[in-house]
């Protein structure tokens, strides 16, 4: 069996120091990007709430139209009936 040095358990540890100094970069650097990815959907979830605003006004804007063609078509029979000067 091989003798156990100091210099061989400080040698294993400073490899395993750096080992560990490797995870905490790589964890920093996945929790950048799942900032990054976290940012992205409340972007996505901003455009997609302002083309939903969108879509209402304009359905709203459409009910109106609608509303007033119908009363137009209400008044334009009427309109034939009538005596013409």
């Amino acid at each position: 069996m091989a003798d156990i040095t100091n210099d061989l358990v400080y040698e294993l540890l400073k490899r395993v120091h750096a080992d560990i100094a490797d995870l905490k970069l790589g964890q920093r650097e996945i929790k950048a990007e799942v900032n990054a990815m976290r940012g992205a959907v409340v972007v996505l979830h901003q455009d997609i709430h302002s083309l939903h605003t969108t879509l209402a006004r304009h359905e709203l804007r459409l009910d109106r139209i609608e509303h007033r063609l119908e009363l137009r078509e209400f008044q334009e029979p009427q309109a034939r009936f009538e005596p013409q000067p």
